[in-house]
């Protein structure tokens, strides 16, 4: 494992009514709640021996968390901050007092994302400031730097302009940015739809086992 590089993954304990209640409006908050918890399962399977470390960053602090997903509990560390911008702002500066030259940060909606696409953001940042990861929506699935820059103030997050609004920040503070291929996260019922034309794949639904097994169990969308 490499001690240079951390993945830190936002993350909250999978209770119906708290987790993905956009998607639970549409499909119910049982099965939304499974579908997160699934989720949390595959990319803890994922990255559980990639070569770079894993940190869970948990909202509320939930002393149960890492139990339940059967992680070390010094893997896990409470969100601190007003709002997301500032839980990430303080997440990178923890990684960075701990040592880690690079960090990346990523949500728990997106259980397609692949440890090559992190590697690449890692990699990318020997010749830039900030990676970020486009997402469908307008937001962004990841976001990587070596040095904690400031590019959260300002932001109205949850809006359909995060991304734009982000690039433009970073140019105020005449950072350099790279971009990943665009995905999605999932928080509608047409991102289910994405999500199971991934999972035609079969390569896809070994490497998701356990979102490939909740989601069979969905109707399918109509219209």
């Amino acid at each position: 494992m490499s001690t240079r590089e951390v993945l830190v993954v936002f993350a909250r304990y999978p209770r119906a009514g708290v987790v993905k209640t956009r998607l639970g409006r549409e499909i119910g908050d049982r099965a939304a709640t499974e579908l997160y918890a699934a989720f949390l399962r595959d990319l803890a399977a994922r990255f559980a021996d990639a070569p770079f470390a894993l940190r869970w960053a948990v909202a509320p602090p939930d002393a149960g968390f890492a139990k339940w997903l059967g992680v070390a509990p010094s893997s896990c560390f409470a969100q601190a901050g007003a709002d997301l911008g500032a839980r990430m702002r303080a997440a990178f500066a923890l990684m960075r007092g701990e040592g880690f030259e690079r960090s990346a940060v990523i949500g728990s909606d997106a259980p397609q994302l692949s440890r090559a696409a992190v590697e690449q953001a890692f990699s990318l940042l020997s010749g830039c400031d900030l990676v970020l990861g486009p997402a469908l929506d307008g937001g962004y699935y990841l976001i990587a730097m070596s040095e904690p820059r400031d590019v959260f103030s300002g932001i109205v997050w949850s809006s359909p302009t995060v991304f734009a609004d982000t690039r433009a920040r970073a140019a105020a503070l005449d950072l350099h940015v790279a971009e990943l291929e665009p995905s999605f996260d999932v928080d509608r019922g047409t991102d289910l739809d994405r999500l199971r034309a991934l999972l035609d794949d079969d390569r896809s639904r070994r490497e998701m086992p356990a979102t490939a097994g909740v989601l069979a169990t969905l109707p399918r969308r109509r219209g």
